[in-house]
């Protein structure tokens, strides 16, 4: 069998005119030498090329062009094919020299008609790619129009680089942000828009970590650990961004944008930085141009609980008159609104509405601070949950970090390892599992829940 395979080689080169074939049995050497230049050749290439697209295409919203992704992914099946052809050649024996000749002949010549086609150096490689950020689920604002035109105008203005939006908790800082995220997705003048949440307890790090994954780029810190090199190469990340907008939620206090890597924006490079807070101070400190967001109007505020409360309740002539005293126990915030509304929702019993408006009264009147006016009216809402299995498992979500992704699977089964759900077959109780989910999900709609329920079970121990 060892000698059969150099046969056949020898019997492939038998239709080879015979000067041919003595020209490819003398100068192999000089065949061997030309194509290991050609294959060189090719390899620096496909390393210029992806150089280049990695210093290009993923800082610049660009992706690479079809026509070069497959020139790549063809390239390097060439490459393959030409280090069979160069073992099969080192392992050769003298009588298939021609063959050899042959077989190396004609691979370079296929090596050099696919160097020919490669992309050149002034030839672009990539296209626009689509924007980073897919539009984030938030509701219809009611109210708050003007407010959000009056941050969308500062964004515009190219003298405005750095925007703070402050109020109180609950007063609709986040939904409005989410609006506007979700319209300049459409803007065509904004390369990029990035979402980030702060956490209550800051950390660079994290932080850092969440830019570089609204950008697709996490990889590139992913082995860094010094933060003063990571807001190095943070910093460069952003600048090769082209114009972006990056929306920091829930702002709790000052921080040096330049220690996270965020450049300094200006009018000049098009960046723009928008957070929402609760201070004021936190937007003169960072150097912000303040908004203040404030609640809704009383008819406004009126509008959201009915459409929140349901057309079977706006119908009922002796429920309307509480329903209105009740509205306005949510002081026009339309996070207690839509909380409230959604509690007392279906509830067609006009006594089940006096005594949720005289329990709201007296929980709120037992209290000093606006804020923790909020947190008790999220408390009532929390307490007039029905179901005490829905209960317990929202309580169980409340032992998650602030901001942390809870996957719904994994919540599932720990759901049935505390044994919230009764022991029945494995379909039956995903199926139960997902409905109390479902149910869930529907109460921890805003992350301000999470605090409550953490606030009060710090209380209770």
């Amino acid at each position: 069998m060892e000698c059969v395979e150099p046969a056949v080689a020898v019997t492939g080169c038998l239709g080879t005119p015979i000067c041919k074939y003595l020209q490819y049995h003398r100068k192999l050497n000089d065949y061997v030498r030309n194509f290991k230049r050609t294959r060189d050749e090719l390899n620096s290439k496909m390393k210029d090329i992806e150089l280049q697209l990695k210093a290009e295409l993923l800082h610049k919203g660009k992706v690479p062009k079809e026509g070069v992704k497959n020139w790549l992914e063809n390239l390097k099946a060439m490459i393959g094919e030409a280090q069979d052809v160069e073992t099969k050649v080192s392992n050769g024996r003298c009588f298939s020299r021609a063959c050899n000749g042959k077989l190396v002949d004609e691979e370079t010549k296929e090596m050099r008609t696919f160097l020919d086609k490669a992309p050149n150096a002034s030839e672009k490689l990539f296209i626009d790619g689509p924007k980073v950020g897919l539009p984030l689920p938030t509701s219809e604002l009611v109210g708050e129009k003007s407010m959000r035109d009056e941050i969308w105008r500062c964004l515009m203005q190219e003298e405005v680089s750095m925007i703070g939006v402050w109020g109180m908790g609950g007063v609709g800082k986040t939904t409005i942000m989410k609006n506007i995220y979700n319209d300049l997705l459409k803007e065509n003048r904004i390369d990029k828009v990035i979402w980030v949440t702060i956490s209550k307890e800051f950390n660079i790090i994290k932080l850092q970590d969440d830019i570089a994954s609204a950008l697709n780029l996490k990889e590139n810190l992913a082995k860094e650990g010094d933060e003063v090199r990571r807001a190095a190469i943070l910093s460069e990340m952003l600048k090769k961004t082209g114009k972006y907008v990056l929306i920091l939620d829930d702002v709790w206090d000052r921080f040096c944008l330049e220690e996270v890597g965020i450049p300094e924006s200006s009018s000049s490079n098009g960046w723009k930085l928008v957070l929402t807070t609760r201070s004021v101070h936190v937007c003169k400190r960072m150097g912000c141009k303040d908004i203040l967001a404030i609640p809704l109007s009383e008819e406004e505020a009126l509008i959201l609980f009915l459409n929140k409360v349901g057309p079977n309740i706006v119908q009922s002539a002796s429920i309307m008159p509480i329903l209105k005293l009740v509205v306005n126990e949510c002081a026009c915030l339309p996070l207690t609104i839509v909380v409230v509304a959604g509690t007392l929702k279906g509830e067609d019993d006009p006594c089940i509405w006096r005594n949720a408006l005289k329990e709201l009264k007296e929980r709120i009147g037992m209290i000093e601070g606006a804020e923790a006016e909020v947190i008790e009216r999220l408390k009532f809402s929390f307490d007039h949950i029905k179901d005490e299995k829905v209960k317990r498992c929202f309580l169980y979500c409340a032992l998650y970090p602030e901001d942390f992704k809870i996957e719904k699977d994994d919540l599932i089964e720990c759901w049935i390892d505390e044994g919230f759900i009764e022991e029945m077959d494995k379909k039956r109780n995903e199926r139960h599992g997902l409905c109390l989910f479902e149910k869930v999900g529907r109460k921890l709609f805003v992350r301000k829940c999470y605090q409550t329920i953490q606030s009060a079970l710090c209380e209770d121990a």
